[in-house]
Formats: C-alpha cells, structure tokens, sequence
C-alpha cells in the first residue's frame, strides 16, 4: 500500500489495496470497517506513544481502485500524521482478515508517516 496527498492536502488517497478488498467492502454499509484497515492518525510529541493513539474520524470513499480518506477535522499543515499499514505474512491477504482468518494485532505493521 503506498499514500499521497490528495486535493491540495486536505485528504489521503491510498493505492495498492487488492481490488477483491476494495470491492468487498464497498458493499459494506459499516464505513467504519475502513478505519480498522487503514487507520490514520495524529503523530504524538513523544513518538513512544504512537499505538495509543485514537483514530482520526473522517470518511473513506472509494474511486476506482483508490481509497481517498478526509477527515472530519482537516489536516493541520506542518502537524505529522500516520497511517498504519499491516504487512501481511506469506499466504495471508486482506481478504482473510475480512473473512477472520487473520487478526490484526498479531499481524507486524509499520507507519507511513506524512505531513499536509
């Protein structure tokens, strides 16, 4: 999964999600299922602290094969924020993590860290 800044910085748009992913939860009416697979938060002073961070609320949408999140409050310019992407192990895809196959605490992330 790679990001970008989108719309002059006042969202994030995410590519490379497989598009069996994308397509099974657009038919979600449940938006906040995208907040549990592509979370994006505020950067805290003390970096330390990072997994106890809380959630920015905002919407994800779907364009295309992209996923593009604003949020509800915008984007503070200069302020760092993260996005935390899960790696997935050999064999394991998004899909078995909607199915239940696959959990996402056990699952190794990192941070994609980026500045409006």
């Amino acid at each position: 999964m790679s990001l970008s800044l989108y719309n002059g910085g006042r969202s994030v748009k995410f590519t490379g999600l497989e598009q069996l992913v994308i397509n099974e939860i657009a038919r979600d009416t449940n938006r906040e299922v995208w907040q549990s697979l592509i979370p994006v938060y505020k950067m805290p002073a003390d970096t330390d602290l990072k997994s106890y961070q809380p959630v920015q609320p905002g919407k994800y949408i779907i364009k295309q094969n992209t996923i593009i999140f604003t949020p509800d409050t915008p984007f503070v310019k200069g302020k760092t924020y993260f996005v935390r992407s899960y790696q997935l192990g050999q064999g394991t895809s998004f899909a078995d993590y909607l199915q239940g196959r696959a959990r996402l605490g056990k699952l190794k992330f990192i941070d994609l860290v980026f500045k409006p």
